[in-house]
């Protein structure tokens, strides 16, 4: 037989609220007017017997209506999974980690490149031609994610790697489609209309958990897996920091469509349409969160959070809209993940 949930929440509470700091003494003050009677019309004579009557009382309702004269032995409580993640022990050049949670001086200021490598770099070419593969085409395999990854790590002795990939994957993920028509930047060709859209184009926040990122992210994820696997096997020992767009760069994009035209058009639905905008910058603040945790149990020992068109807002609209978002994050995933270290960017932010 199996309790339902409700059940499940009911027998929890009393069994917390019975163990509270200071919870059996007042239940010993009142316990001429409040304890529980059992079975056989006797009454509990301390705190203890009133909690184990209580449950035996609930449980022997479940029992009834399952029509079964098993009351413990068959009953099953079925417990919500909790990540079983455990902080990696830190990679033998530990510096950037060190430098960024702040808690102790350091003996120089760590280098490492602040996006991902690239255009500056030959062997990225070379590959791009070996693979006949596009940016974005790479993006969707962990080989290729990973090769990219640690090309600059064996040109340059700097103290940390940063994930070969691009912000507008949380866009993909949402069903807002991306291109990179090459010449142009990155695109969204089919960007938001109207308000309305969100609604219609965009996942609820309740869809929004960590099985949504596995099935809609989750090359990214393994691509993460496998740099890892292959620092180690090229004797790469440096932290590996993972990254995301913010949300009003992401929401800028998702409905302007593009870093150099309708550069206004951001700040528009901010001030005509509040509530729209609020809604979608609440699910991408989720989204963010659960891919930025999904990135860290993936073997990410650091994070990014680029909220690289801060530019575009107004202060009032800075502190109204994004900083509560980022806020939200960083605390967030602090209390997920206390020692990993956070960073954000916030370009041209006033």
């Amino acid at each position: 037989m199996k309790i339902s949930s409700v059940g499940s929440i009911f027998i929890a509470a009393l069994h917390a609220e019975a163990f509270a700091p200071g919870a059996l003494q007042s239940f010993s003050h009142a316990s001429s007017l409040h304890l529980t009677t059992g079975p056989d019309g006797k009454a509990a004579s301390s705190a203890e017997e009133d909690l184990q009557l209580t449950r035996q009382i609930i449980i022997g309702q479940f029992d009834k209506e399952a029509g079964t004269d098993e009351v413990e032995a068959e009953i099953e409580i079925e417990v919500p999974k909790v990540s079983a993640y455990t902080m990696p022990a830190p990679p033998a050049n530990d510096l950037m980690i060190r430098a960024a949670l702040g808690r102790e001086p350091v003996e120089r200021t760590p280098v490492w490149l602040f996006r991902q490598a690239g255009r500056h770099l030959p062997e990225y070419h070379a590959h791009k031609k070996k693979t006949g593969k596009m940016f974005l085409d790479m993006l969707k395999c962990p080989e290729d994610v990973a090769e990219c990854t640690l090309q600059p790590l064996r040109r340059y002795p700097i103290d940390g790697a940063i994930l070969f990939s691009d912000i507008l994957v949380i866009a993909e993920a949402l069903s807002i489609d991306v291109t990179m028509p090459g010449g142009v930047g990155i695109l969204v060709p089919n960007p938001l209309e109207g308000p309305e859209e969100v609604a219609t184009r965009i996942p609820s926040i309740d869809e929004i958990t960590p099985q949504f990122i596995e099935d809609k992210m989750g090359v990214i994820l393994e691509s993460v897996k496998l740099i890892r696997k292959k620092m180690k096997e090229e004797n790469i020992d440096i932290p590996l920091i993972g990254f995301s767009g913010a949300p009003f760069t992401l929401m800028f994009y998702m409905i302007g469509g593009s870093s150099r035209k309708n550069l206004d058009r951001g700040k528009m639905w901010l001030k005509e349409y509040p509530e729209e905008s609020q809604k979608l910058l609440d699910v991408l603040t989720k989204i963010i969160i659960e891919y930025m945790s999904a990135q860290v149990e993936a073997g990410a020992h650091m994070l990014q959070l680029f909220e690289a068109m801060g530019m575009m807002l107004e202060e009032k609209e800075l502190y109204d809209f994004a900083l509560p978002c980022m806020e939200k994050i960083a605390t967030e995933l602090k209390s997920r993940y206390p020692d990993v270290p956070l960073m954000v960017f916030c370009r041209g932010a006033w």
